[in-house]
């Protein structure tokens, strides 16, 4: 949080904020309104396809729930990045009564693949918008090469060797544990989870669902182009480069990717001929509405559990 707060302040230091109220005014509602069915839709397949990763393991937990779980867990993520994870799978053991090592395994799987889509995504758009990439890599000071650690040989064998000696000194400390043998049955039912993908016989649904959930997660980004007259004109391909870039730079441990997402979104857009400050309107406005619409579904997701779980106990 604070990471993502610091790269805010570097790069909204000089920006007049009174100047967000005339886009906000003039925003078109209907592909805002669009965008934003796209963006619940994506959480609602990612609920659905949990469901189909669970079957095999015996599992078979309530659409309202799953989905449930799935808003609960992009809203916790921006409290604290990445516990989102674990919070479904609790989610999911208490209301569903399945075993949190089990779902977690499967959620493992499920980010395996969606790291493939993104990859996958990534090289076509790269391949697709090769000289916008190249200035932007420059740009982003990636280009000279000579003065930076990472790349050299020596750099690259520290930090390798720094990792290594961590993950075998926490092996260690694991052994000496008196709960290793709790650990060991964590782990055996964790790869139970993981491979599901062996033993489902509805896979065919399952990367269906995969391709509808990262269409959604396009769509969304990609519609919020025509919510603004100086983006409305920009391409297919532009946005797919800019969805790209800012699926790679959530991955930074900041609340929503606040902070990262915003450098990519704003560099690539000036290199389409956005001007700076639009960018900085488009971004801002673009990544608030969307935490906001996160973190709405996660408050609503609890709520209607707790109507559930009256209704549960009152009959």
């Amino acid at each position: 949080m604070v990471l993502g707060a610091l790269i805010l302040y570097m790069i909204y230091s000089d920006f007049n904020f009174a100047q967000l109220w005339k886009p906000l005014r003039e925003m078109n509602l209907y592909w805002f309104a669009l965008s934003t069915f796209f963006g619940i839709m994506s959480h609602v397949l990612r609920g659905w396809r949990w469901r189909v990763a669970l079957e095999p393991l015996g599992y078979n937990p309530s659409a309202s729930v799953s989905v449930y779980s799935i808003f609960i867990a992009y809203a916790a993520n921006l409290v604290i990045p990445r516990v989102g994870e674990v919070s479904r799978c609790v989610v999911l053991e208490q209301y569903e009564k399945v075993p949190f090592a089990q779902s977690l395994g499967t959620v493992v799987a499920e980010r395996a693949l969606d790291t493939l889509m993104v990859v996958l995504l990534t090289v076509t758009a790269v391949c697709l918008q090769w000289p916008v990439f190249c200035r932007f890599l420059t740009d982003a000071g990636f280009g000279s090469g000579n003065n930076s650690f990472f790349a050299s040989a020596g750099g690259w064998a520290v930090v390798l060797l720094s990792v290594a000696a961590v993950l075998v000194l926490l092996y260690f400390l694991i052994r000496k544990m008196a709960f290793w043998q709790k650990i060991k049955v964590f782990i055996s039912n964790f790869s139970v989870g993981l491979l599901f993908l062996k033993k489902t016989k509805r896979w065919w649904l399952f990367v269906i669902e995969t391709v509808g959930i990262w269409f959604c997660y396009f769509m969304q980004f990609y519609l919020c182009f025509f919510c603004f007259p100086f983006s409305s004109q920009l391409s297919f391909f532009a946005g797919l480069l800019l969805f790209v870039a800012g699926s790679i730079a959530v991955v930074v441990p900041t609340p929503n990717g606040a902070g990262p997402w915003h450098f990519a979104v704003i560099s690539i857009m000036m290199l389409y001929g956005v001007s700076t400050n639009d960018a900085s309107v488009f971004a801002l406005i673009v990544h608030c509405t969307q935490t906001l619409l996160v973190a709405l579904l996660g408050i609503y997701a609890l709520f209607m559990l707790q109507i559930r779980q009256y209704i549960k106990k009152r009959i």
